[in-house]
């Protein structure tokens, strides 16, 4: 099974601005997102950013990151935008992991991507709750 992840990270939550840079536990919490993403079985993991200082925190925990615009009015369409910038095929299944979901289940990860493999006509899977995944 071949999938990717993309953890959009914009620097502009209306809520608490700069979050994807908040402590947490010695490391921004986008980086903590992202090394639990890594644990799944994923091809790639990629944060999708708009925020140079974002960019540069991934870049430091060697973790992959791209820049996307920062007009995106959602994470849905920052993914879309990494997905042509990485050059994924149309058919690439992309998994869309939150910046701000650092105890995310890597097999939670696993199972979407399982879902959207098994069902090709399916254009987008949304987590269960965790109880429900097979370990």
């Amino acid at each position: 099974m071949s999938f990717h992840v993309i953890i959009p990270a914009r620097w502009a939550s209306t809520r608490l601005p700069g979050k994807m840079l908040a402590d947490l536990a010695g490391k921004p919490l986008v980086v903590r997102t992202a090394e639990q993403a890594r644990l799944s079985n994923a091809d790639s993991v990629v944060v999708a950013t708009d925020h140079e200082p974002i960019a540069q925190a991934v870049r430091e925990h060697q973790l992959e990151v791209i820049m996307t615009d920062a007009d995106h009015p959602s994470g849905t369409d920052r993914l879309s935008q990494a997905a042509r910038l990485l050059e994924l095929p149309d058919n690439a299944i992309v998994v869309n992991v939150q910046g701000d979901e650092p105890l995310i289940d890597p097999g939670l990860i696993n199972h979407l991507a399982k879902c959207l493999t098994d069902n090709p006509d399916a254009a987008i899977a949304t987590a269960p709750r965790a109880s429900w995944i097979p370990r």
